[in-house]
């Protein structure tokens, strides 16, 4: 972690923030400092340079030109990139998760390069849209919970041996290539297509950045009351028969 204070960098917020992805933003913060830490929070336009020395990195989700214009100036931008090769977390959402792969279809409907920072690479699906709630057993390495979000995309995900997928569906579409997969990581690199916000459903999800940028394997307890609420809420109504 930076020596004076956690860093949390929020990219490109006027072209990646359409479906309400900047609460992830809102919960590390409030999560973080919580814990009695101190955090510096910046906000990259998409016509400022992006840091290399932050320590937690969030993409959100966006439409389809939106998605191509952030993928073109982060590809010009070496920002993200070094940052990861310095050890930083990168938590990406939907379009942000597929701006993290090999490529993905724009809205001209081209195949767009993508960064490379998950092996990953993105098509679009011919029927009909994933959109609804979505429960997922993460991958058990990284002590999570069950998952709980909302997805609401086209986009078929194929993973390479590079990644491997964040969780199992047991509702919902996830990745969109029938094998039950949602979402991609590895080392300190995220990518999935939950909305939500994913945090403010799962703060557990924001405790594992937070512990992953102070290297640390737990964090102090803090309230979690209406997290629990909001959970159990929304698991509840995904369960619910079609």
């Amino acid at each position: 972690m930076s020596d004076s204070a956690l860093r949390l960098v929020w990219i490109y917020p006027d072209l990646l923030s359409t479906y309400g992805d900047r609460g992830n933003v809102l919960v590390v913060e409030r999560r973080a400092r919580q814990r009695g830490l101190d955090v510096q929070r910046i906000d990259v336009r998409s016509d400022q340079p992006v840091p290399t020395s932050g320590d937690i990195y969030l993409i959100g989700g966006g439409e389809d030109r939106p998605q191509r214009l952030a993928g073109e100036r982060l590809r010009q931008d070496p920002g993200l990139a070094r940052a990861v090769d310095n050890g930083a977390i990168v938590f990406a959402v939907c379009a942000g998760y597929q701006i993290l792969g090999h490529e993905f279809i724009d809205d001209r409907g081209q195949r767009t390069p993508g960064l490379g920072l998950l092996d990953v690479w993105s098509t679009r699906g011919e029927g009909a849209r994933n959109v609804g709630d979505i429960l997922a057993e993460p991958d058990p390495r990284l002590g999570l919970p069950s998952l709980t979000g909302f997805e609401n995309h086209q986009g078929i995900t194929h993973l390479g041996q590079g990644v491997s997928p964040l969780a199992q569906v047991s509702v919902g579409g996830g990745n969109g290539t029938g094998d039950g997969t949602e979402g991609a990581w590895r080392d300190t690199v995220f990518g999935t297509y939950l909305h939500g916000p994913i945090m403010a459903r799962n703060p557990a999800v924001a405790d594992l950045l937070i512990k992953l940028a102070l290297d640390v394997n737990a964090l102090p307890p803090v309230d979690n009351t209406w997290y629990d609420a909001l959970r159990a809420e929304r698991i509840a109504a995904a369960q619910q028969p079609a």
